[in-house]
């Protein structure tokens, strides 16, 4: 296993479905989502690498809410490998408040925060926004989603980043069980769905 070496820290980045309810208090409460899983897994699997884990979602935040705490909740951790997943609330905002992120915005804010992290040396893990139909007016946010989702791939080949390509990996699964089973409402995952993603971020990173 190369990507995660021993001892190193990893940094959890994003949003709601990142946080979790994680503690804002304790850093070892990383919440009840898929980073927690992620680092009970790993930690299980592979202990004698010491690796560390941290949490610093932030429930409602978008790119340019990432950006405004890069410093403090990034690169003053100096994290070794920094796994960010951004965009739904990006795309949320224009259907619920009418508070839109251009695709141009999306983008140029996701790549000031990679730049920053790719220049201090650490290993870039994306994993691209989702959304599943349900309720059905979520069918209507794919026209806001899929070109962030695009721009997420072209920041993954331009900075070198792993890339975790959830969107369809949920479509894949919700043509197996219904959409509401891996996230009842279109973009929180239900404890399944964060299974889900542990189980593809681990395989990613060569830990299972």
């Amino acid at each position: 296993m190369q990507f995660i070496t021993e001892n190193s820290l990893v940094l959890f980045q994003g949003d709601s479905i990142t946080d979790a309810g994680r503690s804002r208090e304790d850093d070892a409460e990383m919440g009840r989502g898929y980073a927690a899983l992620i680092a009970a897994w790993f930690s299980a699997l592979h202990p004698e690498m010491r690796v560390r884990f941290l949490n610093k979602g932030i429930g409602g935040n978008r790119v340019k809410d990432l950006k405004a705490r890069w410093q403090t909740d990034c690169l003053d951790l100096k994290p070794d490998v920094v796994s960010i997943m951004i965009g739904i609330n990006d795309t949320w905002r224009r259907y619920d408040s009418n508070n839109p992120t251009s695709v141009a915005e999306y983008e140029s804010g996701f790549r000031d925060i990679l730049a920053q992290s790719h220049e201090k040396g650490s290993k870039l893990v994306i994993i691209e926004p989702f959304v599943l139909p349900v309720p059905k007016d979520r069918e209507t946010w794919r026209e806001d989603l899929d070109p962030k989702i695009d721009a997420a791939r072209r920041l993954a080949r331009e900075f070198g980043a792993l890339y975790i390509p959830l969107d369809g990996i949920f479509a894949q699964a919700a043509a197996v069980r219904e959409p509401g089973f891996w996230a009842a409402d279109g973009v929180h995952p239900t404890p399944p769905g964060h299974a889900l993603i542990a189980q593809t971020w681990l395989k990613a990173v060569g830990a299972l």
